[in-house]
């Protein structure tokens, strides 16, 4: 079981570091790699699991967070319609997006992220991703508003990108020329 002493903390190289595609189909040891990925994010969204364990809530959580420089993320989140998403993918990419951007109104947090970092993050409002699922069946995702920020969030560790490297830093509540979404 994975839990806050796995996830590594900024500052560690291996976030800054392109992460590796992974070989498909996927090991035995990516497979359940993923699938403690996405059990973390199912045992912290649990009251008595966080609190029994010392777990952080994570709507989100890439590979790199638990010091693996491999291609994998793992999202488990609701959006601002009460859709459901939960997916546990392997070499998730964008293939294309929106113009019009999106930032959430509260700002960014990230699980490999121990401070709170002011200010508005910048992301596209619509997002097509493909990948490979968990069962290694390939899945192609329309994305738009929270989910697209929080799949956008994720892709972005698979590149050595942490959130607050958006944010202007001469402005930080520089409004974006987008959506605000209240998050």
């Amino acid at each position: 079981m994975i839990t806050m002493k796995d996830i590594v903390r900024e500052g560690d190289p291996v976030l800054r570091q392109r992460a590796e595609e992974v070989q498909l189909p996927a090991s035995e040891e990516d497979t359940n790699t993923l699938k403690k990925m996405h059990e973390y994010l199912v045992n912290s969204q649990d009251p008595d699991m966080s609190v029994e364990h010392g777990l952080r809530p994570g709507i989100g959580l890439a590979a790199p967070q638990i010091g693996i420089p491999k291609r994998m993320i793992s999202v488990l989140m609701e959006d601002e319609n009460e859709k459901q998403y939960s997916h546990a993918l392997f070499n998730p990419r964008i293939v294309s997006h929106s113009i019009k951007l999106a930032y959430l109104e509260a700002g960014e947090g990230c699980l490999s992220v121990d401070r709170e970092v002011p200010g508005f993050v910048p992301r596209y409002a619509k997002i097509k991703v493909r990948a490979t699922d968990v069962n290694g069946t390939g899945v192609e995702l329309q994305l738009k508003g929270f989910a697209a920020i929080v799949f956008q969030h994720e892709i972005d560790h698979l590149n050595g990108i942490m959130f607050y490297d958006h944010i202007n830093t001469e402005d930080p509540f520089n409004r974006p020329d987008g959506i605000a979404i209240g998050r």
